[in-house]
């Protein structure tokens, strides 16, 4: 079933290649021109020119066959090619016959067969030939009735016979015309077969339409058709062609430095067309997507095929092609002229396949480098593609600027060859930071400082390659030649490359350097709160010889929490508001009362806040068992001191107004006449 498939699915878009092939064909042929040149080269009188109208309207009527012939379905089309084999075969069968008629006649010879050797050779060949064409026609059409194709045996018969030789010419006619009439019957009988298909076809596309509306049509038939395949394959044929005609006609090869002079003119010649021009456009596509899945292959191996991503698919690059091809005329041109274009073209194209390349190369580059992967394998395929990325985008621009006068345009194009260079040079610079700290076995210090430097480095250079870009352009245009096209082309730069750029860049920086505040405003916890918190940092799950203290009593290391603020400002743990949070804290040793232990149950803190206890230090160290019930607020503790340090002192009843009250929040009543108790209650006992 698997060869089934792929042979119907290869018989689906060879099979349509002619059809595109006569469109190529006839968009190219001129019936005016052709019929002034006869005019010209030939007499007034010249019944051809007579004929131009009947050849303008087989000129659309080839049209609406080749598109018919498009838009067939696959059975259709196998059983349409299988009728023009037989039509062939049998015009092969009536030249196989003519031939020996008139090598008959040339002979002279009249007599029998077996007393002529060249007779007797020339009837065995010809019949041979006549059989094996009657069993192929009846197995292409299926069916037994072999005599049906057997009109072109009669000759061959009649020499047999002895029939004279002028008899055996009329013979032959007759042979012929009998084929004829039967393939007139053929097509007769079978006339109402195409107003029966297109009657089906088109009640068909009207229940789709109705149904699914055209947009469900238009994908249908592109993947029935299989049209970006169709198309490659038309192209690269025609291409092929190109070539074969070139070398045919030359009796040398060419020279090395006409190499690419000759692939630039034959593509060229085949994108003189909107059919071919599609074609290029598909074969750019698949040869971009062949590129990039070599490239993940080479980074990954076949791991590369599980997550495939929709950007890469080739689909960007045809596109740019089409849009470019589009807007500076290309097929309206002369031979030279668009060689020299698609030279510009195809170097864009190149520098999105590169771009492309980078895209998928740096996360990989960049995680290989952070992990702890020692495959040197894997480390020099990611380096090789790097510096096959940092030095080739440079060598094109380089090139290309031997070939062309610097402009305004010129400049737009080399400068995404620049870019793409000074991005693979930061991502190596990353990837070699990551390796020197993999090297070292302990983190660096400031590392994310110094990443962000990297990146910041060669973020500025290509803003600032941005803006010689466009500085150049409006020089161009106030001091040149000024033209609608380039002022849009300069306003489309400078708000992409130039403001957004800066925008975003001074928004990292803004984001950066809130939150080096938000870290510099936080507490640094002390060696004996790390040892009473005794847990590791929830972000990089690594010990924590140094940790700052969030407001809601949370430790991190200081890097981890800048790098998780850059993202979002709140708690990794509790994600409570950190911004809203941020107070100055009056002394460490409140954020270590207030903070639970890292493997207590929330349960349990909720409770001891709900249910506060009072500890009563004496001078010999004995607590009162009998102690008068004590109004306090909710506060987590409240210790008392005797100051007299008498072992009989008892605690005064403190009266704490609670919030809610109508006195003052916090006030503590010191008034009190009982003074045997010998003790007293401040505001400064309550902690």
């Amino acid at each position: 079933m698997a060869m089934k498939t792929r042979v119907e699915a290869v018989l689906n878009v060879g099979l349509r290649i002619p059809s595109i092939m006569l469109l190529e064909v006839l968009y190219r042929w001129d019936v005016s021109s052709f019929f002034q040149k006869i005019q010209r080269s030939s007499l007034n009188n010249n019944p051809l020119f007579q004929y131009k109208y009947i050849a303008l309207y087989l000129h659309y009527v080839g049209y609406i066959l080749s598109l018919v012939l498009l838009t067939l379905p696959r059975q259709h089309l196998v059983q349409l090619y299988l009728y023009v084999l037989t039509a062939l075969l049998l015009f092969a069968g009536h030249q196989l016959s003519r031939d020996y008629v008139r090598g008959e006649l040339d002979s002279g010879y009249e007599g029998p067969l077996y007393l002529e050797p060249l007779s007797m050779n020339r009837f065995t060949t010809a019949l041979i030939g006549q059989v094996v064409v009657c069993t192929l026609c009846s197995c292409v059409m299926q069916t037994k009735q072999i005599w049906l194709f057997s009109a072109h045996l009669l000759p061959l018969v009649a020499r047999l016979c002895l029939v004279p030789l002028e008899t055996i010419v009329f013979i032959n006619r007759f042979a012929m015309i009998f084929t004829g009439l039967e393939v007139l019957y053929f097509i007769a009988s079978n006339l109402l077969v195409p107003y029966n298909l297109a009657k089906t076809a088109y009640r068909e596309l009207v229940q789709v339409v109705e149904v699914y509306g055209l947009l469900a049509l238009g994908m249908s038939l592109w993947n029935q058709l299989v049209l970006p395949v169709l198309f490659m394959c038309f192209w690269l044929v025609l291409f092929a062609l190109q070539i074969y005609t070139y070398f045919s006609t030359r009796d040398q090869p060419p020279s090395r430095e006409r190499l690419l002079f000759l692939f630039l003119t034959s593509i060229a010649e085949c994108c003189s067309t909107p059919y071919s021009l599609l074609g290029l456009v598909f074969t750019v596509s698949f040869v971009a997507l062949g590129v990039l899945t070599l490239c993940k292959f080479y980074l990954q191996g076949y791991r590369a095929f599980m997550n495939d991503n929709a950007m890469h698919r080739g689909m960007t690059e045809g596109i740019t092609l089409l849009i470019l091809a589009v807007q500076t005329g290309l097929i309206e041109l002369q031979v030279i002229h668009r060689a020299f274009l698609l030279s510009i073209i195809l170097f864009i194209v190149v520098a999105s396949i590169l771009q492309s390349m980078l895209e998928i190369a740096d996360p990989i580059v960049l995680a290989l480098g952070a992990s702890r992967d020692k495959s040197l394998w894997k480390h020099f395929r990611a380096v090789s593609l790097c510096l096959f990325l940092l030095v080739f985008p440079a060598y094109m621009a380089y090139m290309i600027c031997q070939f062309f006068r610097m402009d305004f345009w010129l400049l737009i194009i080399i400068s995404s060859s620049i870019l793409t260079s000074l991005q693979v040079l930061g991502t190596l610079l990353i990837y070699v930071l990551f390796m020197v700290e993999e090297f070292r076995k302990a983190p660096v210090e400031n590392m994310d400082e110094v990443i962000y430097c990297v990146n910041g480095t060669y973020r500025l250079l290509e803003f600032l390659v941005a803006v010689c870009v466009v500085a150049y352009g409006v020089s161009e245009t106030l001091f040149g030649e000024w033209t609608v096209m380039g002022s849009t082309i300069i306003l489309v730069h400078s708000y992409y490359n130039v403001w957004l750029r800066a925008q975003l860049g001074w928004q990292s920086f803004l984001l950066r350097r809130d939150a080096v505040h938000k870290i510099q405003s936080m507490p640094t916890a002390s060696t004996l709160q790390l040892q009473q918190h005794n847990d590791i940092c929830s972000i990089c799950f690594q010990d924590m010889k140094s940790a700052v203290i969030t407001p809601c009593s949370h430790f991190f290391h200081a890097t981890c929490l800048k790098k998780w603020l850059y993202v979002q400002e709140t708690c990794p743990l509790c994600h409570g508001q950190l911004k809203s949070q941020l107070q100055p804290t009056s002394s460490p040793a409140a954020v270590t009362q207030a903070a639970p232990p890292a493997n207590q149950d929330p349960a349990e803190v909720e409770q001891e806040k709900s249910e506060p206890q009072v500890e009563l230090d004496t001078e010999e160290g004995t607590q009162a068992e009998n102690t008068p019930p004590t109004k306090i607020s909710a506060e987590p503790e409240l210790e008392m001191d005797s100051p007299s340090g008498s072992s009989k002192a008892q605690p005064k009843e403190c009266d704490v107004v609670a919030e809610g009250s109508t006195g003052p929040a916090g006030d503590i009543d010191d008034e009190n006449d009982d003074d045997d108790s010998g003790g007293s209650c401040s505001k400064s006992d309550v902690h």
